[in-house]
């Protein structure tokens, strides 16, 4: 796609956007604490995360059947043995937190984590070049990441740091993801200011509309904010609270802690 014909697609969702056309999104129907788990990311990407702790993220991944864990490369390894023969599904990271590395070293990070047995990464674009508005470079960053991650049989999911961005930039990103074939937008890393919100959700939905999937992640941490983002268009959360969110789902009684950003 070229350049002028990327920005006619951007005007044109920004159009529609203003337009206040009615979406086209049904939510799915959620109603039990099994259904919810399968559309959750069981997160941990604290830069100090053991062994110990990867151990109990896999272990909690099989007991409540969440779609993936999410874990930095050096641990997918150790998730792919833990996770052998489960439905779980591993995850990585790619270009995180920032996303202002080049675009080939984040596809190499993706190759590299293939070969290491993830089915899933989620990349940080790179936000301040979409600020710059140099959509062509930011549509090759995450091509890249794309193609590779589709040449060897993973799903990708795009970061956009919404907390960072205006709504017009939030468009013109959903645009360019969906130009470079991505399988989901994402609003945060948790890392950097910031997390989901249900405007941010239903507005990045408004955009792709059934096309491809909306992860809400950063600060989704009870049952009611997971089940207010589905409503408003996700399919995927991101969190580090997957346990205490099923839990309360299912009516299960639980003590006050707090739970991690992500």
């Amino acid at each position: 796609m070229n350049a002028h014909d990327l920005e006619a697609r951007i005007a044109a969702a920004m159009q529609a956007v203003a337009s206040g056309a009615a979406p086209t999104w049904q939510p799915p129907l959620v109603s039990d604490a099994k259904t919810l788990a399968r559309m959750i990311d069981h997160t941990l990407l604290k830069p100090d995360a053991v062994e110990e702790q990867v151990r109990v993220l896999c272990t909690e991944g099989q007991e409540y059947e969440f779609a993936s864990v999410c874990v930095h490369a050096t641990w997918v390894p150790l998730c792919v043995q833990l996770l052998a023969g489960s439905d779980v599904m591993v995850c990585s990271v790619v270009g995180f937190p920032m996303g202002a590395t080049l675009p080939a070293v984040k596809a190499y990070e993706v190759e590299q984590v293939a070969a290491l047995g993830a089915q899933e990464v989620d990349m940080v674009m790179n936000v301040g070049r979409l600020r710059d508005g140099d959509y062509a470079l930011v549509l090759r960053d995450i091509q890249a990441v794309v193609d590779a991650a589709h040449d060897n049989g993973l799903g990708a999911k795009v970061i956009l740091e919404t907390a960072l961005l205006t709504d017009a930039e939030k468009i013109a990103a959903c645009v360019i993801c969906q130009a470079a074939g991505a399988d989901f937008v994402k609003t945060a890393t948790g890392f950097n200011g910031g997390g989901a919100t249900v405007e941010d959700i239903a507005l990045m939905r408004r955009v792709v509309g059934n096309k491809i999937g909306v992860k809400a992640a950063g600060g989704v941490r009870s049952a009611a904010d997971a089940l207010a983002m589905i409503a408003a268009g996700a399919n995927r959360i991101g969190t580090s609270g997957g346990v205490k969110i099923v839990q309360e789902m299912a009516g299960v009684k639980l003590p006050e802690v707090v739970v991690g950003d992500y």
